[in-house]
């Protein structure tokens, strides 16, 4: 019975408000005209519809329907574009001022030959230029800066490799290589990371590689080093066997021993000076990072210990800081096969699919709100978008980069990215709802206005 008196207390005071409107329109067309009038009952109609969301209870369903998921709907809403106006409107109309001389009366005038003035047009890029020049104005890195950053990478790769090979002779590690997005043209921006791999030279028919589906952890992006031959070739045959644990290499005792070594063993000061540069281990991240400041540049060189081409398919695992039963697996890279696929693409082609990574990662890398995209999230995009047989031209870039929006926020909608070449793997199940939402907003506020995002 109270909410079907609130029910009728509502229509009647919308029936009150009705009635207002009806008034003011009444009254409006009078003084302002058909145009002026409609203009006037649109602002009252929204002024109505908000004093009612405002007064009236939200249930559980209009909660939800609030969403930026619900957003989408909205795409298909042609955008009205406002009609410019008549000429003569348009001219502005300059007062007459009567002459002291002339004589009263009617006098035959000449045509008017009104003003013209002249105003500079307005620049109006469309978004495949607006897309150029950002790719030309924060993109692109300069190729002295590039030189830089690979030749200080190279030279601490360099010095690293001779102190492990001093610091730690019985442990046999493969040469130090940099390499990572800067040295395949993937870096957007500026030339502030390198990746440092550290391989183990581990001895052939004493390892086998298995999957992390298999193992107590169930983790599909991880694997597990097994020692094997344990009957022919008993434990400390091998100088890897001291960071064994249940019978398989562990990567988090490989870690810390590396870690400490890093901090406090390796003499920075002494390398930093040499290389006309400051160096100092990172002790903020569970990662081995390096921070290098140069006058010209800041670099952070990622240490990554590899297990390279431990089975026939030549996987590339790495040493990386993971939780709970996982802690003991080595990660599965898949940076290198996924680089390697987006060049074949490109080349088959002369397609844009890098540029169109290198775009998305330097809007990511502007905007605050998209942070929690990594290159990892984006990388899978390209894939998808780049397997289909449409136009990977210049021309198209645009296009492409709309459709690379919209799939982010259609997968952001099911909290789902696979991965291109493990699709067990999604890449969005570490985010958490509230950062999923944020996500998808910014997305979808780009794709209604994109120039927002350049």
């Amino acid at each position: 019975m109270a909410e079907f008196s609130q029910k009728r207390g509502k229509r009647r005071g919308d029936e009150g408000l009705g009635s207002m409107v009806d008034f003011l329109l009444a009254n409006a067309r009078l003084v302002l005209g058909v145009g002026g009038a409609a203009v006037l009952g649109i602002a009252t109609l929204a002024v109505k519809r908000f004093i009612d969301r405002a007064t009236s209870p939200r249930d559980e369903d209009d909660t939800k329907g609030d969403s930026w998921k619900e957003l989408s709907l909205l795409k298909a809403t042609p955008h009205l574009q406002p009609r410019p106006p008549p000429a003569a409107l348009s001219q502005p109309v300059l007062p007459l001022a009567p002459s002291p001389s002339a004589p009263e009366g009617p006098a035959e005038t000449g045509p008017e030959v009104t003003p013209q003035l002249s105003s500079p047009a307005p620049l109006c890029l469309t978004l495949q230029e607006r897309l150029l020049a950002f790719e030309r104005d924060r993109v692109t890195i300069p190729a002295a800066q590039v030189a830089l950053a690979k030749q200080l990478a190279g030279d601490i790769a360099l010095e690293l490799q001779a102190y492990f090979r001093s610091k730690f002779p019985e442990l046999p590690f493969g040469a130090f290589v940099p390499g990572g997005p800067l040295y395949d043209g993937l870096q957007a921006g500026a030339a502030d990371h390198v990746r440092l791999l550290v391989p183990l030279v581990l001895e052939p028919g004493l390892w086998s590689l298995v999957p992390g589906v298999d193992t107590v952890a169930r983790d599909p992006r991880c694997w597990a080093v097994r020692r094997t031959q344990l009957e022919f070739c008993p434990r400390g045959s091998s100088p890897w066997d001291r960071f064994l644990v249940g019978g398989y290499l562990s990567s988090r005792i490989l870690l810390e021993l590396l870690r400490k070594a890093l901090a406090a063993s390796v003499n920075w000061p002494a390398i930093g000076s040499l290389l006309g540069c400051l160096i100092w281990p990172s002790m903020a991240s569970e990662e081995l990072l390096l921070e290098v400041q140069h006058e010209r540049l800041e670099l952070t060189v990622a240490v990554l210990v590899a297990v390279p081409g431990a089975d026939a398919d030549d996987r590339l695992l790495l040493a990386w800081p993971l939780e709970g039963l996982a802690g003991n697996l080595w990660l599965q890279d898949l940076y290198p096969v996924e680089a390697a696929r987006l060049r074949a693409l490109d080349d088959h082609d002369a397609g844009t699919r890098r540029r169109l990574l290198l775009l998305l990662c330097a809007v990511c890398r502007g905007c605050s709100a998209l942070g929690q995209l990594g290159r990892g999230h984006l990388t899978q995009v390209v894939l998808r978008l780049g397997e289909d047989n449409v136009d990977w031209t210049e021309e198209a870039l645009g296009e492409r980069f709309l459709q690379a929006l919209e799939l982010l926020i259609s997968s952001l909608e099911q909290a789902s990215l696979p991965c291109h070449f493990n699709p067990s793997v999604n890449l969005f199940s570490s985010l958490r709802e509230e950062e999923i939402d944020d996500i998808g907003y910014a997305l979808y506020s780009g794709l209604q206005e994109p120039e927002g995002l350049l």
